[in-house]
Parts: structure tokens; C-alpha cells; sequence
């Protein structure tokens, strides 16, 4: 089924291209008028357009034949899997494995965690943001663990306050490469997103204030000197953690994102997960705290790993 657009190129239009004409006049992008000329929608003076470049003039009339608007309530999928470490009527807390993407985004119209949430939760439609229904965090593609989502608004709503004032305590764990100099210690650097690559992040004074307390659980030497962190989260930007143990010179062991992609140990992914979740429920106001233990993946590449016999 399809609406039919019919208009009249006015003077100001008068010898402009055909794609440009039609973005304009029916609010589309080149591209997308680019795949309706393709298919044959597209016709002026009811001849088809087989050239996007070809020229039209005052007083010619356009025709497009658009598409049926695509339903935008997302479409619930029951091949979606992920663990659940707590649930009850208002929220549920997700163990995401890790290859998972949380949301629709760009190069991610399904297959996400949002639509295997919707099978089992189709409650969660209505809470929220439209495309990312009770979502009130996420963790990142190649990270696992836990974050927690809301089924009711009014734990939406709680959520995503306590959020915004750094309540939830978020704990994760961490391999990075190198031995840090102390024990343990605090990265203070603003997070923004970087000039020269624009899906990436960077510590740049643009950016946003961002602050993560690590501390050195264990000092590898063989296969590659690493060191195993606890990382907790008083902000949350994207790609805090990453970001900053790069910052300080010791990137996530497999992060080839943000250099931690070198030889001698691969996880076949970021050595990062969201190990500990604690929050104040939004409705009862009991502390919930949910722990996901390291996934079999991490604890085989954890298990190659040998302390040094002079650091033993």
C-alpha cells in the first residue's frame, strides 16, 4: 500500500535536478528519493524518471508513489537470549551477553536486546523512549553484564533520577594491559566524542565530566603483562571505562577500538564486564543488588594469564 504524493515544481525549483526537487518537496533524503527513483515511483509529467540528474522546470508535475509509513512500535522477537539476575512486577535487572546490542541504532534495526525484551516484557512498550523501551543505561556491544531495565513508568522515572544523580553503584571488571603504577586509584577526565572519528570518544576539556575509581586486583607477566581491575562508575558516559584506562595508558586487553587489540592475548572481544549492579528500588525504596559472575569467555582468557615468580 502507498500514498501518492503530486505536486507542481514551483519557479524557484525551476532547472534543478529531479532527486533534489523531490527531497525538497517531499521532505526526504537524497538517498531515499534515490531508492524511489530506482524502483520506478518517481515520474514527471507522468513519465517515469530513470535519471535522478535530469532536470526539471516551472510547472512540470512530479509524482511519487511513497511507501506505506513503516509501523514504528518495534516488533518483539523470541530468538533474542539473555540471562535475567532479578526481576519483579516494576523492573527487571538483564545479565547481556556479550556480542548483544542493547537498542535499535544505525546498522541495527533489529536483533537487539529491546526486541527479546519486548517477547518476554511486552509490557515495556509503553515505558519510556519509543525506540528504546525501558531503557534507562546500556553497556556496549562487546560488554556483558548486568544493567537493569523498567517495566512501569513510574520505575522509569526513578531510574533514571537516581541515574542522573549518580546513585547506582556499577561495578565492573576489567584486564588492561600494562601494570598501573599504584594500587588503586581515581581518573578524573572529561569524556566527549572525538574530532577525527566520530563514532569513537576521547578525554577532550569539551567534553563531559566523567569519573572512574579503579582498583589493581591482580598483576599478570605471562603470556603479556596485564593487570585484572575493579572498576566502578561515578558517571556513566559512553565508553567511560575504555576511554579512560586508554587515557592513563592501559587499554581494555581486546579493545581494538581504543588500542587494546594487540598480539601475545585476545579475548576475541573487550575484557570488560558489568559484574555488580546496586540501586535503590524506584517504587519500594529496598536496596536491590544483583552480581554477574565472569563469563566463561573471560575466565579462559583469565586462565592463561600466570603471575611473575618475583611478583608472586
Amino acid at each position: 500500500m502507498t500514498d501518492r504524493l503530486e505536486e507542481e515544481i514551483p519557479d524557484g525549483l525551476d532547472g534543478e535536478r529531479v532527486d533534489r526537487a523531490v527531497a525538497m518537496l517531499a521532505d526526504l533524503s537524497r538517498s531515499a528519493v534515490a531508492k524511489l527513483i530506482g524502483s520506478g515511483a518517481v515520474s514527471v509529467n507522468e513519465a517515469v524518471v530513470d535519471s535522478a540528474s535530469r532536470r526539471v522546470v516551472s510547472g512540470d508535475t512530479v509524482t511519487v508513489e511513497l511507501p506505506e509509513p513503516v509501523d514504528p512500535r518495534l516488533t518483539p522477537d523470541p530468538e533474542i537470549e539473555f540471562g535475567v539476575a532479578y526481576e519483579d512486577d516494576s523492573l527487571v535487572v538483564i545479565d547481556k551477553p556479550a556480542g548483544l546490542v542493547v537498542h535499535p541504532g544505525a546498522g541495527h534495526g533489529e536483533g537487539t536486546l529491546v526486541h527479546g525484551l519486548l517477547h518476554r516484557y511486552p509490557e515495556i512498550a509503553e515505558v519510556g523512549e519509543p525506540h528504546r523501551p525501558g531503557i534507562v543505561h546500556r553497556l556496549d556491544r562487546g560488554t556483558s553484564g548486568l544493567l537493569v531495565v523498567a517495566r512501569t513508568a513510574a520505575a522509569h522515572a526513578g531510574l533514571v533520577e537516581q541515574l542522573a544523580a549518580h546513585e547506582p553503584q556499577r561495578i565492573y571488571r576489567a584486564l588492561a594491559w600494562g601494570h598501573p603504577d599504584s594500587d588503586a586509584g581515581t581518573i578524573d577526565a572529561p569524556i566527549g566524542r572525538s574530532a577525527r572519528q566520530p563514532t569513537r570518544m576521547t578525554v577532550t576539556d569539551q567534553g563531559r565530566r566523567a569519573v572512574t575509581h579503579y582498583v589493581v586486583d591482580e598483576r599478570y607477566d605471562h603470556p603479556r603483562q596485564v593487570a585484572l581491575l575493579t572498576c566502578r562508575l561515578e558517571t556513566g558516559r559512553t565508553h567511560q571505562i575504555r576511554v579512560h584506562l586508554r587515557a592513563i595508558g592501559h587499554p581494555v586487553v581486546g579493545d581494538r577500538d581504543y588500542d587494546g587489540g594487540r598480539p601475545g592475548l585476545d579475548p576475541g572481544r573487550p575484557f570488560l564486564h558489568a559484574g555488580e549492579l546496586r540501586f535503590r528500588h524506584p517504587v519500594s525504596g529496598d536496596p536491590v543488588a544483583a552480581v554477574s559472575p565472569l563469563p566463561a569467555d573471560l575466565e579462559e582468557t583469565l586462565a592463561g594469564c600466570e603471575i611473575g615468580e618475583d611478583t608472586a
